[in-house]
């Protein structure tokens, strides 16, 4: 076997469809953010705007967040030293579970080191809790939900994105006794739409279900203290595990689920992902716990974040581009072609300073290809000027190589 050669065959088959994947190396100054540096494969540093960030709100630079971080780094050191349930746990730890269960008005919260390991472990934890479970998870889903309930043994069911008379229907199919859960997200990342939660809920309620929501790009953003969606419209109560991050809004690291103090006990002792993961620095535990404090009363930032979304796809919209726009925070724009989606990102950094990553197959289906914009707070009338020009001046000139090259 010529391991090699199949990997190189691997590696052209994402070439040739102009899905290869490429990382830059960005340099981000504190203050600074969205400015950051790009250092070019040629050495040379070219200033940047970061127009694709996670750090929603710029969290990953508030002094609340770093003077936390600060403190716990230099009264404990570095590493946690250990699994959570071998040396692993400290006050930091504790704190921030407290602080996460208050933010989703449940009993418990439990911390993994991200939120793809808290949906993975959970969702592949729960058959062994509850033998017979069937999860009916969304086709949109995060690949991290998906993974979970892959690999997790027991029934799944794939029901349409958002279509409750399809979710309905399966569940109305399966034996009525059997364990039941709802699988489904808040907001839905890559087009930006919303899960219908209340009506979801309702059907958990008329099938005996359980319910399992993934707010991670709703916590911090949504909400009168951030609680995301489920709280925004007065929901939480209903949804029996809830998943977040504390990457995004949050601007630190890290993810969770938050749910009854006898869920989170079983899934900390019965989940593989968690038992036998060294636990989260107690820096990043601490950062973590001051912005979700923090977010906790800061409504004015949540608007301003909700205000430059607005304004973005307004103007991006007036150019006559193809916005999705469900009423959220993300900006997606449709290129529809992976090679074109590609070329019109390297236009941007390359010829204004502009970083915004192309998102292609499998990300998102095969012709919906697109650019995903997520303005912030910390996004000036400046640098949304530049970048409603560059997209202006460079939007026509990809138009004429579409049509050149389909003639």
């Amino acid at each position: 076997m010529d391991y090699t050669a199949k990997l190189d065959a691997a590696l052209s088959r994402l070439h040739e469809e102009g899905r290869y994947r490429t990382f830059i190396d960005i340099e981000r100054t504190n203050g600074q953010f969205p400015h950051a540096v790009w250092k070019r494969p040629d050495g040379v540093e070219q200033p940047i705007t970061v127009w694709c960030g996670n750090d929603y709100l710029g969290m990953g630079q508030h002094p609340v967040v770093l003077e936390a971080m600060h403190e716990a780094l230099d009264a404990t050191g570095a590493g946690s030293g250990g699994t959570r349930n071998i040396s692993g746990t400290t006050v930091y730890h504790k704190r921030l579970e407290a602080e996460l269960a208050d933010l989703h008005g449940k009993e418990a919260a439990l911390l993994f080191t991200s939120a793809y390991i808290a949906n993975d472990a959970t969702l592949s934890t729960l058959p062994k809790l509850f033998p017979g479970l069937i999860i009916y998870s969304d086709s949109l889903n995060h690949a991290s939900m998906i993974e979970g309930i892959r690999r997790n043994g027991g029934d799944k069911r794939i029901f349409r994105h958002n279509d409750l008379n399809h979710l309905r229907e399966m569940m109305a199919a399966d034996d009525p006794d059997v364990p039941k859960m709802i699988a489904f997200e808040s907001i839905y990342s890559m087009d930006g739409d919303f899960g219908p939660i209340a009506e979801i809920c309702d059907i958990a309620d008329e099938f005996g279900a359980l319910t399992y929501l993934d707010e991670v790009h709703a916590v911090g953003m949504y909400g009168p203290r951030g609680g995301g969606v489920a709280e925004r419209d007065w929901l939480m109560h209903r949804i029996d595990i809830i998943n977040g991050t504390l990457a995004k809004a949050f601007g630190v690291m890290g993810g969770y689920i938050a749910a009854s103090d006898k869920m989170c006990d079983a899934i900390r002792s019965y989940a593989p992902g968690f038992i036998f993961t060294t636990s989260l620095p107690p820096a990043v535990a601490a950062g973590a716990a001051a912005s979700v404090a923090h977010l906790k009363r800061d409504q004015d930032l949540r608007e301003q974040h909700q205000t430059q979304a607005k304004i973005l796809k307004l103007r991006l919209k007036g150019l006559g581009m193809p916005i999705i726009d469900h009423g959220t925070h993300i900006v997606p724009v449709i290129v529809g072609d992976p090679v074109h989606t590609k070329q019109l990102s390297d236009m941007l950094l390359d010829g204004y300073g502009i970083y915004v990553q192309p998102i292609n197959f499998p990300t998102v289906p095969r012709g919906t290809e697109r650019l995903r914009f997520t303005p912030s707070p910390v996004h000036g009338p400046n640098e949304m000027d530049h970048l409603v020009n560059a997209m202006d001046e460079l939007w026509s000139h990809c138009a004429l190589n579409r049509a050149e090259m389909s003639a």
